[in-house]
């Protein structure tokens, strides 16, 4: 499912027209964006956790030559699914 089946999925879902439900779906993408922006976490029960990781730096190998780099420290959006959506998933 891409990003427009989703928007199709909504709209469907809710009655809502196509251009709206795509400005909901934006809202919401834009809104735990931000909020993993600020360093928080978004917490939808029984959905699941949008978190931030953060990674520190390391160092690596260049493939083609060898050669050691600075791999530097980031930060990583990551995912938890919560129970009901495990549950969903697994029936």
């Amino acid at each position: 499912m891409n990003k427009n089946d989703l928007v199709a999925e909504v709209a469907k879902n809710t009655g809502l027209s196509k251009a709206d439900a795509s400005k909901s779906v934006d809202a919401f993408l834009n809104a735990v964006t931000n909020a993993l922006k600020n360093n928080d976490e978004v917490r939808l029960v029984g959905f699941g956790t949008f978190s931030i990781a953060q990674r520190a730096e390391t160092e690596g190998r260049n493939p083609r030559t060898g050669e050691i780099i600075k791999i530097p420290a980031s930060k990583q959006p990551k995912f938890k699914a919560g129970k009901g959506l495990k549950d969903a998933v697994n029936q």
